[in-house]
Formats: structure tokens, sequence, C-alpha cells
């Protein structure tokens, strides 16, 4: 394959996405990029304060970008994002699953034990990692089987591969996530079409305002002894940028994948290939 075939590949002129949880750093990052190859891309997230500047970022391009602010746990919001998507933009082809996150009130920590963590908090997390994955998939990716074709990129996270301590609704609900996208990824071939993927991505570690509390000191910005450890055992000796999930984004959302479905990507520094020794 040529290098034009290539560059081909990640021209999505005249496809639409969504991207849940597009208004974050990261994802933000993908929105802009996917509207840069072409594609109309719509923000689906709790808070549009962030799409005025995303679609700044994106200069001309940032025409093709739009926002609607749903819940991905609750159906009704989903289903008029679906309406209001089609009404934009036409029939979806391309899903992000990249809304998602920990809570301060699920962590583990000197004054919070494993045993005393409020239920309450234990289910917001797993809500939102799970039910926030998998209820978008549910509900827009109708419009995929309705076409015949389409692709789903989940968000997992290295805690599917390496639990880490304190954060155990987290860890659990991103193994959840690479369970369910090999699963959706069967089924959506099996008993639609063949031209429907699903794969996910797992982020090593980048410092975002979810983990900063637990990555570095409030005060002196250092790191801290859980951060030290996560940047000692990562080989490529830094933590990920924002750049950094783009290339596996593409590659995964493109014709350049065509026959990958079911898997996930680490995209990690090393983290997970690393014994420590």
């Amino acid at each position: 394959m040529n290098r034009q075939d290539l560059m081909a590949m990640y021209d999505f002129t005249g496809k639409t996405f969504a991207v849940t949880g597009g208004g974050g750093v990261l994802a933000g990052g993908v929105v802009t990029t996917l509207a840069s190859c072409g594609a109309n891309v719509m923000i689906l997230d709790r808070s549009l304060d962030r799409l005025p500047i995303i679609q700044e970022s994106a200069g001309p391009d940032g025409s093709r970008i739009d926002g609607c602010k749903v819940d991905v746990m609750n159906r009704d919001s989903l289903v008029e994002a679906g309406e209001t998507i089609k009404k934009r933009f036409g029939t979806l082809y391309g899903l992000v699953n990249a809304a998602g996150g920990n809570s301060p009130r699920a962590t583990c920590s000197p004054s919070m034990s494993y045993f005393d963590i409020p239920e309450d908090a234990l289910r917001f997390v797993i809500d939102l990692n799970i039910l926030g994955t998998m209820m978008p998939c549910q509900i827009l990716g109708k419009q995929m089987v309705e076409t015949g074709e389409g692709v789903i990129l989940n968000y997992s996270s290295m805690n599917a591969y390496r639990p880490l301590t304190n954060i155990a609704a987290y860890s659990a609900s991103k193994a959840a996530i690479t369970n369910f996208t090999a699963w959706l990824a069967v089924h959506m071939a099996q008993n639609y079409s063949g031209k429907i993927r699903v794969n996910a991505i797992a982020p090593g570690f980048f410092l975002t305002e979810q983990n900063r509390f637990l990555l570095t000191d409030k005060e002196t910005g250092a790191w801290t002894p859980r951060g030290q450890k996560i940047f000692d055992h990562t080989p490529m000796g830094r933590l990920g940028v924002d750049e950094d999930t783009l290339g596996c984004v593409l590659w995964l959302l493109s014709g350049a994948s065509a026959f990958v479905t079911g898997i996930t990507v680490p995209v990690d520094g090393g983290f997970s290939a690393y014994a420590g020794v």
C-alpha cells in the first residue's frame, strides 16, 4: 500500500462522528483531529463550555464541529442526541466513547479505607464508565446498523491490565469495557454487518485534571510517591501528552484497520510491557 492510499484512508470527508466526553482535553484533541480529516463531529458532553474553544482551535475546520448536552447514563438524553446528530450532520458513521473517569470519593486514602467508600460513590464511577459506554453504543449504534457500516471506539485503561491500588471501582469498570468491546465486536459482525467494527484503546498514564490529585503534590507540583512509581515504570521516561493517542485513534477509526475488530490497544509508553527489572 503506497503513501497516497494510506493518506486517503484518513480522509473522513462526509462522515459523521460523535465523541462522548468530547469537551475534555484528551477527547477534544480527537474532535479537532477528526475535523481536520474532513469529518463532521458532534461533541456529546455534560457541559459545552469548551465548545467555542475547540471550534476556534480547529480553525476553518471548526465549522464542522458542533455540540449537544448529553448525560451518557440517560437513555432519553442519548435518544435526543441521536436525533440532533441526524438533523445537523446526517446519519452517524463513528462513535468515540471517551466519557468516563474516577472520583476522589471512590478512592482509598489515609482518611478513607476501601470498607468505608460510600455506595453512591462506587455506583457513580461504575455507572459512568460502564453504562456511560454501553448505552451510547446501544442507542447511537442503531444508526450504524441502519446503514450497515460504522466504527465504534471505546476507551478502556491501563488499569484494565494492571489494576492500580486505591481505585477499585475505576479499575474494575475499565476491565469491563475491554470485555464489552470484544463482546460487541462479535455481536455486531455476526448479527448485523462485518463492516461495523468495535475496538478500544487503553491509554497509559496522562496527567489530567481527573488524576492530578493522585499523581502530583497540590502544594509543590512534585510527583507524589504514586506518581513517581508510575513514572519510573514507564520505559519511555515520560507520561503521555494529548497527541499521543491520536495516531492510534485514527488508525482504528479508518479503513487502515478494516480487518481489525474486538481488540484493545495499549497506548502507554511501554508501561504494560515492563516487568520492572
